[in-house]
């Protein structure tokens, strides 16, 4: 009697297998418990594995027929959410082979990884989901800014400004608060929330490691004051703030190598702005569809009833 089916890959460069290891956590697939990764061999395993038996048709032509005789090359996947593991390939920077949208709306796509392996991915896109729109247009921010390592938070600031008039909002919408350092941006940004007139707040500061506990102490309290100030406002929060280990990481995030870190808080800004009018709005239609359908069923019943 069959108890498990293993089909495996091998690869000869330990760099190779690093990255198919990594790119198949990425996607989802679980290790199996009795496959501890020893450094050169990992078991995956996944809810349905499928084997597949097929006959080659005798009219296909001949390069489509050489091409199926190296199918040992490929692994074939279903996925919950074909556009996430999408990014994941674009991101480790692998080479897409073929994408596209088959007949039943599932897309599928293919992707080359090292050791000669190749990668089908395939599955129906997400489920519709609540999303927030780039667009800042009648929208109020307020930056709160850090002066305490000013040649880096003076950059971000052009970032996250930079950002918010490229999406639509008008500069006196816009106010930005200057505090001494990162330390106090927290009670800054909550105090700005509670006047209820800003759609979000974006937080700015720069924190460099010295050479004591000092930074982990204030890292900490900075990202809980405002991870708090955000969730018992109900005003969106964007985290803006560098923690870096030199000076030469916070410059390739103030715009350098690694682009520009304020800009990016902006548009986290403006999205879950968008993202809180979305869900206050549609939770104001659930609630008005429920109410009607209370008022419909009292009318029902009294017509039941009679006069």
């Amino acid at each position: 009697m069959i108890k498990s089916l293993h089909i495996g890959r091998y690869v000869a460069k330990p760099e190779d297998f690093r990255t198919l290891v990594k790119f198949l956590d990425a996607i989802g697939l679980e290790r199996a418990e009795r496959g501890a990764d020893s450094g050169r061999s990992t078991i995956f395993s996944a809810p349905l594995g499928l084997l597949s038996i097929n006959s080659l048709p005798e009219k296909y032509p001949p390069e489509v027929v050489k091409r199926l005789k190296d199918v040992a090359r490929l692994i074939v996947l279903e996925v919950s959410n074909p556009a996430s593991a999408f990014d994941v390939a674009e991101k480790m920077k692998l080479k897409v082979l073929a994408d596209a949208t088959l007949n039943d709306g599932r897309r599928s796509f293919s992707v080359e990884l090292p050791g000669d392996v190749i990668v089908t991915l395939y599955g129906v896109p997400g489920e519709p989901a609540v999303v927030g729109a780039l667009n800042a247009q009648g929208l109020r921010f307020a930056i709160v800014v850090a002066r305490f390592n000013a040649f880096i938070t003076e950059r971000l600031l052009e970032g996250a400004l930079d950002g918010l008039l490229r999406s639509g909002a008008r500069r006196e919408d816009v106010e930005v608060v200057r505090v001494p350092g990162s330390f106090e941006i927290p009670a800054a940004a909550r105090s700005l929330a509670e006047t209820g007139r800003f759609n979000a707040i974006i937080c700015i500061g720069c924190l460099l490691r010295g050479g004591t506990a000092h930074y982990d102490v204030i890292v900490n309290e900075v990202a809980r004051g405002i991870g708090q100030s955000s969730q018992e406002t109900g005003v969106p929060h964007a985290l803006g703030v560098l923690t870096c280990d030199t000076l030469e990481q916070a410059i390739d995030r103030a715009g350098l190598k690694m682009g520009n870190k304020g800009f990016e808080a902006a548009l986290a800004a403006i999205e879950m702005a968008n993202v809180k009018k979305a869900v206050s709005s549609k939770g104001s239609t659930d609630r008005k569809a429920r109410v009607v359908g209370r008022q419909s069923s009292v009318v029902r019943k009294k017509r039941k009833k009679g006069p």
